[in-house]
């Protein structure tokens, strides 16, 4: 049976990805509003309430408001925005996070769509605090750039005609409101010290948590490390951990596309790890996440639409 799916603030950077992506899709039916009824309170509550699968492309406070328009027992929903991704109630929306991540999304009635930055610093870090290598209490840092479209339409305009464009870091105050989804879903006691900067590419994402391995419990190896980061993932068709020797990592490597690259870099003999995620931000870091946490939720193949 066809499914219907209304993406609430479709007209933005992340609604038109994910309707890209669910275009021509024939076990799923698109609601749309005309463009001059988007914002009505009325239009909106009638297609959320209408519709098998509601997609949030909100501001937090407006994914809220979505959320309390629905008035049936039915309609189930993704929500791209951050207001639910530490909520009671809510499932996280990370399919390859824990084991039984994905058979908690498929029965959920309200997931989270992770953030683009958490996307990448969860896959790295929390399968190495589930394994012990990283204890729960270790203070940890996460550097991470992104493409200027993580800024929505705003940034995209005001980037697309700025002079000084080439690296901006932000979220000087280390209080990103990334951090509380990166603690709370990693397991870790404090939240990362987490670094990150916008750079002159339209789409791209390039996240890393240097760790120096000797001041771990027992100094675990960097063959240690990656195993433990091969294995979490080696079944997964999105998720790919690559052993491949590289000189140089590209931002860009997983633009345009819905997966995600893991590396371990590092020295051996000094007892130092660069942990590297590649993937796209607009990708499996927002439009791309939530078209596989629909698939899943919607009991079709979860990769269906996703450019791989």
């Amino acid at each position: 049976m066809t499914k219907t799916v209304f993406i609430d603030g479709g007209a933005g950077t992340t609604g038109l990805e994910i309707a890209d992506r669910l275009a021509g899709r024939p076990d799923l039916s698109i609601l749309t509003l005309p463009d001059d009824r988007r914002k009505d309170a009325e239009a909106r509550r009638e297609a959320i309430n209408d519709a098998d699968f509601v997609i949030l492309c909100l501001p937090d406070d407006a994914a809220r408001e979505a959320v309390s328009l629905i008035a049936n027992d039915r309609t189930r929903v993704v929500d791209a925005s951050t207001a639910h991704r530490t909520a009671a109630g809510w499932v996280y929306g990370f399919a390859e996070l824990e084991p039984e991540q994905l058979d908690k999304i498929a029965s959920a009635r309200f997931v989270s769509n992770p953030g683009c930055y958490p996307t990448g610093f969860l896959a790295l870090v929390r399968p190495l605090v589930r394994a012990g290598i990283i204890p729960a209490d270790f203070p940890v840092t996460v550097n991470a750039a992104s493409g200027y479209s993580g800024g929505g339409k705003a940034m995209i305009a005001e980037y697309e005609t700025a002079t000084e464009r080439a690296f901006r870091p932000y979220g000087l105050t280390l209080a990103h409101k990334h951090a509380p989804e990166m603690q709370r879903h990693s397991g870790l006691t404090h939240a990362p010290i987490f670094a990150p900067a916008v750079v002159d590419t339209y789409r791209g994402m390039v996240v890393e948590v240097p760790l120096p391995l000797y001041a771990l419990p027992g100094a675990p190896s960097l063959d240690r490390v990656t195993q433990a980061l091969a294995e979490a993932y080696a079944d997964s068709r999105i998720v790919r951990f690559s052993a491949d020797a590289v000189a140089a990592v590209n931002i860009e490597e997983n633009a345009g596309t819905d997966r995600m690259t893991l590396r371990v870099c590092g020295n051996a003999a000094t007892g130092q790890a660069r942990l590297i995620a590649t993937l796209d931000n607009l990708g499996k870091g927002a439009g791309g996440a939530a078209v596989q946490n629909l698939n899943i939720m919607a009991g079709l193949d979860p990769t269906a639409g996703l450019v791989l």
